[in-house]
């Protein structure tokens, strides 16, 4: 049974069912298709089944996947709803204290409703569900679950840069900015997250900015894994794991320790990424890093097809980095649901996530729980990954906790 909500805050419960809409009783058990996943859905229950449109179409928006013989009425509505919101604006209403459907006449969300439920139902009939999901439903929850943190910022630890351009122009970007981490999970081809606009910059923040990041609790844990574009590779070759860092595992194998690791690590990308400017000189670590057989077996010639369910048109030139750029964001990905599951009824949370880490605010009295936590990131579908672990009292001071 199809439904939508009329507004995403939590004391706001209204919703569309059946062409009537309802602001006080509460959603029933039997509705089980929406738009988009809320965290007003989190204890439904039906949320484990509930079918997200959205999901199945890669993140298109209603405009894009409208049926073409209600477009009119579709465009029509869409741009009342938009003068509302400016009347709003112009007003100086504030919708975070105010319902949506209280502001707006009744028979204009009846009719709105209805179309956005007309194209829900669309999107279900004809498009087939994605292989993933389960994956992107679990996503969609977490980055709704971190979107509804609001971040603890100090800006205070600027002042010490404010006579650079950059940071006074970073400074206006975050007073500028909602305190929160809003990630797009559509933004990128290979399923790597970008931040909305007019939320925190955590992808594009410079690392001499990022001790503005405070924990709500005590402290950062970060966990990454260890030379994970390699490691991603070793396991889709078949090959084992080493248990030690993997540049200077290959630094002592391959050119028997005769290089430095960063000497090593700049040899395996240029040879996995095919730099112009240096040629690795190890046959060995050719035949065991062979992106040959890995684009015979991945790339069909148009796509990529990754082994977590993701196609991605791609030629030659980019089909190895697509690979493991879009397998290594989805192991992350993955790791980190598993993480969030595991810390449901604790103090400590999953506050944002950067590029191939996961950042967790820690409360100090559940410390025991960080080898569990490791063990969990660590455990991947491709095997068990060596992870780098770090702590902090804010973002940009983070100590590395294998030393």
């Amino acid at each position: 049974m199809l439904f939508q909500l009329l507004d995403n805050k939590s004391d706001c419960p209204g919703y569309y069912l059946d062409g009537e809409l309802h602001t006080s009783q509460p959603l029933p058990d039997s509705v089980n298709a929406t738009w988009k996943y809320s965290s007003k859905l989190k204890s439904h229950k039906n949320n484990k089944a509930m079918r997200y449109a959205n999901l199945y179409v890669g993140g298109k928006s209603l405009d894009e996947v409208c049926p073409e013989h209600i477009e009119q009425q579709w465009a029509s509505s869409s741009q009342k709803l938009k003068a509302f919101y400016r009347s709003f604006v112009e007003a100086r209403v504030s919708l975070e204290e105010n319902c949506f459907f209280d502001l707006v006449p009744k028979h204009f969300l009846i009719q709105y409703y209805d179309l956005r439920n007309k194209i829900t139902s669309h999107v279900l009939e004809n498009y087939d569900r994605p292989d993933n999901y389960r994956f992107l439903r679990d996503l969609a929850v977490l980055i709704d679950d971190i979107r509804n943190r609001p971040m603890n910022i100090d800006t205070s630890q600027l002042t010490q840069h404010l006579h650079k351009m950059p940071a006074r122009n970073f400074l206006s970007k975050v007073n500028y900015a909602k305190p929160i981490c809003d990630y797009n999970m559509f933004g990128t081809k290979t399923g790597r997250l970008t931040t909305k606009k007019g939320t925190f910059p955590i992808l594009t923040m410079d690392r001499e900015y990022r001790s503005i990041v405070k924990p709500v609790n005590d402290c950062f844990l970060e966990l990454d894994f260890n030379a994970a574009q390699l490691r991603t590779m070793l396991s889709l070759l078949g090959e084992k794991q080493p248990d030690l860092d993997l540049h200077e595992w290959n630094r002592l194998k391959f050119f028997d320790g005769n290089i430095t690791r960063e000497e090593a690590k700049r040899k395996a990308f240029a040879w996995l990424f095919g730099s112009s400017r240096e040629k690795d000189q190890s046959p060995e670590m050719q035949k065991m890093y062979d992106k040959d057989r890995l684009k015979r077996e991945y790339w069909d010639g148009t796509h990529v097809t990754t082994p977590f369910g993701r196609k991605i048109a791609a030629d030659e030139h980019h089909a190895l980095n697509y690979l493991l750029q879009s397998t290594c964001v989805d192991n992350t990905l993955r790791q980190m649901i598993a993480v969030h599951k595991m810390l449901k009824r604790t103090k400590s949370f999953v506050a944002f996530t950067m590029h191939d880490s996961v950042i967790i605010d820690m409360d100090f009295e559940e410390r025991a729980l960080i080898p569990v936590i490791v063990s969990v990131f660590s455990g991947t579908k491709l095997g068990e990954f060596a992870t780098n672990i770090k702590a902090g009292k804010d973002y940009g001071n983070m100590k590395d906790l294998m030393e």
